[in-house]
């Protein structure tokens, strides 16, 4: 199921590219569920939660879940916003990883959530994502500036989905 098919609103559907929010502004619980593939066209599993940063106004991370089936099982990934590219063609989102790769990423059940606030946390998922740590300001892995409101993934009208990385600020 794509962001259109949970677009209660409707701000998707326009036959004009040009009018309405999305792809460039997008709400958050139309992302939720979203599917996640690699550049091999693996399925890397689905988008449960999206995580902002209330003291800098940021998306922090993406809750991925992945390894389960039919939702038991499933590990859950805090993966870095920066990390994951919206693939606007095929209706999904992008993430530079192997599933080999993923399975050794630093994951948790569901009913123990790590505190994804902690400095040691942040560190440790940046550095195996291989992103920085949001900081207003401050440049993301390709370079978007974050907190500036310039990262935006389609900050062009002849964006197609791409580029790698661009996701800095929804």
């Amino acid at each position: 199921m794509s962001y259109l098919d949970r677009d209660t609103y409707g701000i998707y559907r326009s036959d004009d590219d040009t009018s309405g929010p999305g792809p460039r502004l997008m709400g958050a619980d139309t992302l939720i569920g979203e599917d996640v593939y690699n550049r091999q066209d693996e399925d890397l599993g689905d988008i449960k939660e999206i995580m902002l940063d209330m003291r800098n106004g940021q998306v922090a991370y993406a809750v991925l879940s992945f390894g389960g089936w039919l939702g038991m099982g499933d590990k859950l990934f805090a993966v870095p916003w920066q990390a994951l590219e919206l693939d606007t063609v095929n209706k999904r989102f992008l993430l530079d990883v192997s599933k080999d790769h993923l399975k050794n990423a630093p994951g948790f059940d569901q009913d123990n959530w790590p505190d994804m606030a902690s400095a040691e946390f942040t560190t440790q998922l940046h550095s195996f994502y291989g992103t920085q740590q949001s900081v207003p300001g401050g440049r993301t892995a390709s370079g978007s500036v974050m907190g500036s409101g310039s990262g935006s993934l389609q900050s062009d009208p002849g964006y197609t989905g791409s580029r790698s990385g661009d996701i800095g600020n929804i």
